[in-house]
């Protein structure tokens, strides 16, 4: 994904492979992150940057930053609420630096 850090797993269910993504998202105006999961991460984009969300309507626009793939919706939130914890932009910082 254009250079962006990405941990790959996936369940293949008859002929469909079906992925969860925990992304990280920064506001090119701000500097801010936001992180989120979602089965569709260029939807989930273009509804952070429409201003759909309330939560990131401030900041757009927005950028992809970081991706992590997970075979289950329940991997991805654990995923994202354990990055959520951290509650650091230094940690966020690093681990999108670390790939």
């Amino acid at each position: 994904m254009n250079g962006i850090h990405e941990v790959r797993s996936s369940i293949l269910l008859g002929s469909t492979v079906l992925d969860y993504y925990v992304y990280i998202i920064e506001s090119e105006r701000t500097g801010r992150y936001y992180i989120g999961h979602t089965n569709d991460v260029e939807v989930r984009l273009q509804r952070h940057n429409s201003g759909y969300e309330s939560a990131t309507r401030s900041g757009c626009p927005w950028k992809l930053v970081y991706t992590e793939t997970f075979p289950t919706r329940g991997e991805a939130m654990r995923r994202e609420r354990e990055i959520k914890r951290k509650k650091s932009h230094s940690w966020i910082k690093w681990l999108i630096n670390k790939q």
